[in-house]
């Protein structure tokens, strides 16, 4: 199985496990006399199976992660660069949002509003961010789609 193929289990397996904690929390409480639609002990035997399958799927992802080097760097240390650009990227473009929305003034007597940003430049951070963001993630997907799960 490809790196790629187990990240596609691990997402399914995590909205499996979210849909029976719905199931079973539907089927909690019933009204004296009625029955349950489904069996809770069921669900929760479900439940058990599918997190006991996706912690052993997580231990391989991590230790296939951590083995698989791309440009001299293991997969582990991209994902953390990834997900630290990610944040840094968000942070710029809400400062480039705020700072753009100066409002207009209906007449001189209203408060004036001023960037305290270069905007101009702060746009050029984010786009070059925006493009190292994309092509860090090529290259994370396409090791994926490249490595043997160990």
């Amino acid at each position: 199985m490809k790196l790629a193929e187990a990240l596609q289990e691990r997402a399914d397996l995590n909205r499996r496990i979210q849909q029976l904690q719905q199931r079973l929390s539907t089927n909690a409480i019933v009204q004296e006399g009625e029955s349950p639609a489904e069996n809770p002990q069921e669900l929760l035997t479900e439940l058990d199976g599918c997190v006991s399958n996706l912690e052993s799927l997580i231990t391989r992802i991590n230790l296939t992660n951590c083995q698989t080097l791309v440009e001299g760097e293991n997969l582990t240390a991209l994902l953390a660069r990834r997900d630290a650009l990610k944040l840094k990227l968000s942070a710029y473009r809400d400062l480039v949002y705020s700072a753009s929305q100066l409002g207009r003034r209906a007449t001189h007597t209203e408060i004036k509003l001023l960037s305290t940003v270069n905007v101009k430049e702060l746009q050029k951070q984010v786009d070059a961010q925006a493009r190292d963001l994309r092509l860090l993630d090529n290259s994370i997907q396409s090791a994926n789609w490249a490595t043997e799960l160990m």
